[in-house]
């Protein structure tokens, strides 16, 4: 396969970028996305010139790190589909193929294809976990939790925070991630005794970070390259309400 491609390259997060041409050629249908980005670099750096920039851990669409916008799709045009996991199969010969960072406020551009996620990362710091004591570890079955509670959360916890979803938003909201890592741990008994702290700290962190608001556009669950469904929102906005009207009513009993 013949390819042209047009990749964003930045320097940095304080200098302007802009699209450069390059040329994939001899490309196998087998290779990644990921792999065939190396392939162009191998040839970049044999015409003594800078390789692109972009970001890859795993390569088995577990890490997340991966992410980019293909042809204006976060993580490329396949559903449930890293780039990492992406095939050129599902190109054709000859086609032209726009290769940007994820765009997002809160995600600067690092260099090139890379950009900082970290905001994802403070908001987990700031309660996207459990610190109480919960004991040893028990025997299976020991706690018993409801069949569909257990796979909801199962569900909710498979989110590998690549940031798709804030990309596609057209509000970079980050209500699909956060809601996914409350909703996962709210619906384990281990998880409901910080739940009310948990939401509320989580939520005021990501305004903190500059994302935007849900706008029920549907967009970060048509991207999500693990399914992660819109009912998590709904679920994260009943913690967030039933969270305040708790707090509103230890208020009152302290006043009266």
């Amino acid at each position: 396969m013949n390819l042209d491609l047009y990749v964003w390259r930045q320097n940095g997060p304080d200098n302007h970028g802009r699209l450069v041409r390059y040329e994939a050629r001899d490309i196998s249908p087998d290779m990644s996305f990921l792999e065939m980005l190396d392939v162009v670099n191998e040839q970049l750096i044999r015409n003594a010139e800078e390789p692109i920039a972009f970001d890859h851990d795993c390569r088995e669409g577990i890490c997340g790190s991966c992410a980019q916008v293909i042809n204006g799709v976060p993580q490329g045009p396949r559903e449930k589909t890293t780039v990492c996991q992406l095939h050129m199969r599902h190109f054709r010969d000859g086609d032209t193929i726009y290769i940007e960072p994820l765009r997002a406020r809160a995600f600067p551009v690092i260099k090139d294809l890379i950009v900082d996620r970290s905001a994802f990362d403070r908001i987990i710091q700031s309660g996207g976990f459990i610190s109480v004591h919960t004991g040893g570890v028990p025997d299976a079955n020991v706690v018993l939790i409801p069949k569909d509670d257990a796979e909801t959360a199962m569900d909710a916890a498979e989110c590998i925070g690549c940031g798709a979803c804030v990309a596609a938003c057209p509000n970079g909201s980050a209500m699909l991630f956060t809601a996914a890592k409350v909703t996962h741990l709210a619906l384990l008994p281990q998880g409901r005794i910080e739940a009310t702290r948990r939401v509320c700290m989580m939520t005021e962190a990501m305004r903190e970070e500059g994302f935007g608001s849900c706008g029920n556009h549907y967009e970060c669950q048509a991207v999500c390259p693990k399914g992660i469904k819109v009912q998590f929102i709904a679920k994260l906005n009943r913690e967030f309400i039933w969270a305040q009207a708790k707090q509103l009513s230890g208020k009152r009993e302290k006043a009266g």
